[in-house]
């Protein structure tokens, strides 16, 4: 049995809260490492903390500006050259374009290091598949994202999301919520096949855990007529009167219902609420205007509509709630599409991952020290084009 076999079997046989222990015995004893530690991204996507099986304190570097954050940003393997020759490797842990961490692995020599670097990579990755089928089980790698103490609502709303990014041929998509500890009612969804992409982006009404139930039942609503292989505008209609079956109109949600068809890029949108969609093509961010229709649960009974809009290769789109276009600064002045525009154009080069954290930042130094009144959402989709047949 090769060394590569031996870690991925000592990771898929190991308890669900001694992934970091098996990872760590496993690379020590076959590719000579000195020290293994695995850091999680926190919430706001501010630090990489590390993750601890015992009570000692856990340390935290940048998610910017640091060795790790270097590699959790590029999504590609870093080396840091330490004394007598050893090497610090930076790989990054990442499930189908979701960016949980960095494994940080010491090896005593560059060349063992480099002849290792390939397989230490992949085996970062088999622990990033393992974390996710870990969290079913344990709160271990759950409790090292939190750099704070999410509110009751956060850990309703942390809990129904997909993840913050995912990845195909296609297509990228990064997501972010702001303030990440006390999010109230926003929240995105999405749901990939061979086929299609759907994202759903969500400005629900209300604070605290009515704003966070409301939006539970409003995704979950979505997500059950999907699943039924309803269309976006059925599915707007049955999440519709579940809603108002349970407020009658007294509490509604805002949502952006998007279907992309990954081979031709035919998009169709149906605009039910206040969620905004902007387009980069090159250089030049457009506002995408839609038809608006009614929130979901306003009226007992409501059709809703899908329209298209156009798509080529390398178009960006941008899906941001009231919590981005609409914040103010100190003096009063609101953010506005011409502030959001500068600063999609600002961010062209990053990959959709970063960009919604990116954007984010931007509106921060608007804002100013004052806390976030509202949710803030930020939503990044590329569209790459179909892929090249060989």
């Amino acid at each position: 049995m090769n060394r590569f076999v031996a870690a991925e079997r000592a990771l898929r046989s190991a308890a669900p809260h001694r992934l970091v222990e098996a990872v760590r015995d496993v690379l020590c004893a076959e590719y000579e490492a000195t020290s293994v530690e695995l850091y999680l991204a926190d919430y706001a996507l501010v630090q990489l903390q590390e993750v601890h099986t015992t009570d000692g304190r856990a340390e935290s570097v940048p998610a910017r500006g640091s060795t790790a954050g270097r590699a959790f940003g590029s999504q590609e393997p870093y080396t840091e050259k330490l004394t007598g020759g050893r090497v610090r490797l930076h790989l990054p842990v990442t499930v189908r374009g979701d960016r949980l961490g960095v494994l940080i692995v010491t090896m005593p020599s560059a060349e063992g290091a480099d002849g290792a670097l390939d397989e230490l990579a992949d085996i970062a990755q088999v622990l990033g598949h393992e974390i996710v089928v870990a969290d079913r089980d344990t709160d271990l790698y759950m409790r090292a994202r939190r750099a704070d103490r999410l509110t009751l609502a956060a850990e309703m709303q942390w809990q129904l999301l997909p993840g913050r990014s995912c990845a195909g041929p296609e297509y990228a998509v990064g997501a972010q919520l702001e303030p990440a500890y006390a999010i109230h009612g926003d929240n995105f969804d999405w749901s990939a096949d061979a086929e299609r992409l759907m994202l759903y982006v969500t400005n629900g009404m209300g604070e605290g855990i009515e704003a966070s139930l409301l939006t539970n039942l409003g995704i979950n609503a979505l997500r059950n007529a999907r699943r039924a292989g309803l269309s976006i505008e059925d599915q707007a209609a049955l999440a519709d009167q579940a809603v108002f079956a349970q407020y009658r109109g007294e509490s509604y949600i805002s949502v952006l219902l998007v279907d992309l068809e990954l081979r031709t890029g035919r998009l169709r949108v149906v605009d039910a609420g206040s969620p905004r969609m902007l387009r980069l093509r090159g250089r030049t961010v457009t506002p995408i205007d839609l038809e608006a229709q009614l929130p979901l649960g306003m009226f007992e009974e409501t059709d809703y509509v899908a329209h298209e809009v156009d798509l080529a290769p390398g178009d960006r789109l941008l899906f941001v709630s009231d919590g981005v276009y609409a914040v103010c600064a100190p003096g009063g002045e609101e953010y506005g599409e011409r502030s959001l525009a500068r600063a999609i154009v600002s961010t062209s080069l990053l990959p959709a991952a970063e960009v919604p954290r990116a954007v984010l930042r931007e509106l921060s130094g608007h804002r100013g020290a004052t806390e976030p009144a509202d949710d803030a959402l930020v939503v990044c989709l590329d569209w790459f084009g179909p892929p090249e047949v060989a």
